[in-house]
């Protein structure tokens, strides 16, 4: 792919490429997410239902972060996000850090952080390493117990959808890696960028589910493919 009439870019990220550190797909073939269902997990009902069971199922995300490292694919994106002079925006459905560990500074996580907190005493956000568990305390206000996961959960907004919507509008290109293309609404930033006149393309290991719409779909894996696309588009 050559640079020519691109400027602007949005590249969208999934669980696929998380997957290849070492970190869970969202979805295993069997329907849970590791080992739980995600009506239990991810639901401000299920916060509300079991706060333990949720806190334990981020908790240990959280420390499995510790165990694994930004892979080949995270650090092509943060050196086309270093060395890109147009608009550049990655956009992540990932909860983990692996793009800011890798560089990546033009960022945003529209479906929240595992390493951030959320107090619902105060609206504070903040940054959080280890366990939280029921009994965490808010850094802002000082309560107990009110402090959840910064994660968008089902049924919940993502984050920064105008500031996205708007950056896919305006794209030249539009780029998907590693997502199944079920999830809304980022499933739908495909469409909005080809009728906004933007190129799209699709890096998977598998077609996806909206694989139909994109200008041209790359297969395999995220940590090959990535770093050639990114030696194209900057040579």
């Amino acid at each position: 792919m050559t640079r020519e009439g691109i400027r602007n870019i949005v590249i969208l990220t999934g669980a696929g490429v998380s997957a290849e550190s070492g970190l869970a797909t969202f979805r295993g073939p069997d329907g849970l997410w590791e080992g739980h269902r995600v009506e239990d997990v991810a639901t401000p009902e299920a916060f509300r239902r079991d706060p333990g069971l949720v806190h334990a199922f981020y908790d240990a995300r959280r420390a499995k972060l510790q165990t694994v490292t930004p892979n080949l694919a995270h650090e092509a994106l943060a050196r086309l996000d270093e060395q890109w002079p147009g608009e550049l925006l990655l956009v992540t459905q990932n909860v983990d850090d692996l793009h800011e560990r890798a560089g990546s500074n033009r960022l945003i996580h529209m479906h929240g952080q595992v390493k951030k907190g959320w107090c619902l005493r105060c609206g504070n956000r903040f940054a959080w390493d280890g366990a939280m568990g029921t009994g965490a305390e808010c850094p802002s206000c000082g309560g107990i117990g009110q402090v959840r996961p910064d994660i968008v959960w089902f049924g919940e907004m993502p984050y920064e959808m105008e500031r996205i919507d708007q950056a896919v509008r305006d794209c030249d290109l539009f780029v998907s890696i590693g997502t199944s293309g079920a999830v809304y609404p980022a499933a739908g930033f495909v469409q909005t960028a080809r009728y906004c006149g933007g190129r799209t393309l699709e890096i998977n290991l598998e077609p996806s589910m909206g694989s139909f719409f994109f200008d041209e779909s790359r297969m395999g894996k995220a940590a090959e493919l990535v770093p050639r696309w990114v030696d194209e588009l900057l040579a």
